[in-house]
């Protein structure tokens, strides 16, 4: 009997033998592929799209990010682009759209709590307050390491304007713009032909062509621009107001002890009356006017000259949205007694401190955003943000703004050039604005004088501030 159980005994041991060693070879297996795909990854050719999409496969095969982003163009051209990523890397998207309004507060609540989101599309007008509130990873860690960025990335080819105007506040870059915009004119080529006039260069032009074509003929104006009570009037004025000299805050001050806001200077209020003047010459009801408007005023050949945002260009030159899209000309804003300061606003895509894929997220980045995708994103309805996009033969033969967009980003450099942002990086900025736009509203209207609503201005930002 006993040596029974001596036998069953050995048996069993050399099963539970066998067994482990089985085991252990699982697990030396899984190891073994596990390493040997992190080694296929360090060693892979990231130079080529393909080789670096094998790369990223080879370490994130399977895995899944979440995205936050706007109801916007450029988003509808990233889902466009969505299923060859997910191809090439392996990498699974969800995407959480949210409208314009809303994504900044679910975006605020996600990066202080659950972190769920790993892409944010940040509005460059949030920049300041995600900087302050520590909510964004520097994204020059990434763009400018070439063992994570490729050299098809390309972050410098992306406008100087853009990337050192709109991706970042206390000048920390905190992500890669995809859509923006600065402001340039639009003009009628054939009235100005008609009369023998040339494109403003200068802010005097521009005001003394606006007094010209006034009434010239039947139902005609001079420009059209947005001018509606609150943010509407601050950003048209905006439009000019550097160009002056102005500005709502010492920008120099942001930051330190006091904020020094400058909204009763003299420049500020030349160029608050230079405004009012220019909207003399615009249509009786031009203070009710949002950019939506101003454009359908243009394009129903209202006005002879419109200052807006170059991402409405398409819409000016589409003959089935308007009437004057086969005789309209573009060119950047007119210089002014301080030189250029042309608008600057856009998108970013950006990565959450929150984020518990960053490596996944800038992959993400990477791909959406690269000089290599540029021209099909474009293609696909997404914004120009690049040097290299604005040469393209191809879409400059499709978009005839092209050449006088680039040329605006340049004259919209000089304002960065001078170490100010379009967007004065304050967190209050949005309620800066809405003051210094009511009581200009309310100047154009003859309610109140250009110097009292500077007046006004200052005292209640000041308050506001504490400034």
């Amino acid at each position: 009997m006993s040596k029974r159980i001596l036998s069953i005994v050995l048996c069993l041991a050399m099963i539970c033998g066998l067994s482990a060693c089985s085991g252990g070879g699982a697990t030396a297996s899984k190891a073994e592929s596990a390493n040997s795909a992190q080694a296929a990854s360090s060693s892979a050719d990231i130079s080529t799209l393909k080789g670096w999409g094998e790369a990223m496969k080879a370490k994130y095969n399977g895995k899944q990010i979440t995205v936050a982003m706007a109801s916007h163009p450029s988003t509808e051209a990233f889902q466009k682009m969505q299923t060859e990523f997910t191809d090439l890397t392996g990498i699974k998207v969800v995407w959480d759209i949210v409208e314009e309004t809303n994504l900044k507060s679910k975006q605020l609540l996600d990066a202080q709590g659950a972190g769920n989101y790993d892409v944010f599309m940040v509005d460059a007008f949030w920049m300041s307050e995600y900087a302050s509130k520590n909510i964004l990873l520097p994204i020059e860690q990434y763009a400018k390491d070439t063992a994570k960025t490729p050299a098809w990335f390309d972050y410098d080819d992306i406008m100087p304007a853009y990337r050192n105007g709109i991706a970042g506040a206390g000048g920390v870059n905190y992500g890669i713009p995809t859509a923006g915009e600065t402001r340039f004119v639009a003009y009628r080529t054939d009235l100005f032909k008609k009369y023998n006039k040339t494109p403003p260069k200068t802010m005097d032009d521009f005001l003394a062509l606006a007094k010209f074509f006034n009434g010239k003929e039947n139902g005609l104006y001079g420009v059209a621009m947005r001018a509606q009570k609150g943010i509407h009037f601050a950003s048209g004025w905006m439009s000019l107001m550097y160009n002056f000299g102005g500005g709502f805050l010492d920008q120099s001050t942001i930051g330190k002890d006091k904020v020094v806001v400058t909204a009763n200077s003299p420049e500020t209020v030349k160029s608050l009356q230079y405004y009012v003047d220019l909207l003399k010459c615009a249509p009786p009801d031009v203070g009710t006017y949002t950019h939506e408007e101003a454009l359908g005023a243009f394009m129903s050949g209202k006005t002879a000259m419109w200052l807006d945002a170059t991402a409405l260009a398409n819409q000016i030159t589409d003959p089935k949205t308007s009437k004057v899209s086969d005789k309209v000309g573009f060119v950047p804003t007119p210089t002014g007694p301080a030189g250029d300061g042309a608008a600057l606003a856009g998108w970013n895509l950006a990565i959450p401190k929150s984020s518990k894929n960053p490596d996944l997220a800038w992959a993400f980045i990477t791909y959406m955003a690269s000089k290599e995708k540029s021209v099909e994103y474009v293609k696909d309805g997404g914004t120009a943000t690049r040097s290299s996009v604005f040469d393209n033969e191809e879409l400059k033969a499709a978009n005839p703004s092209f050449a006088a967009q680039k040329a605006a980003l340049v004259a919209a450099n000089g304002l960065v050039e001078k170490g100010l942002s379009w967007i004065p990086q304050h967190d209050q900025i949005n309620q800066i604005l809405e003051i210094a736009g009511n009581y200009g509203n309310a100047a154009l209207a003859g309610d109140i004088t250009v110097q009292q609503a500077c007046d006004k201005s200052q005292k209640d930002i000041s308050d506001l501030i504490g400034g």
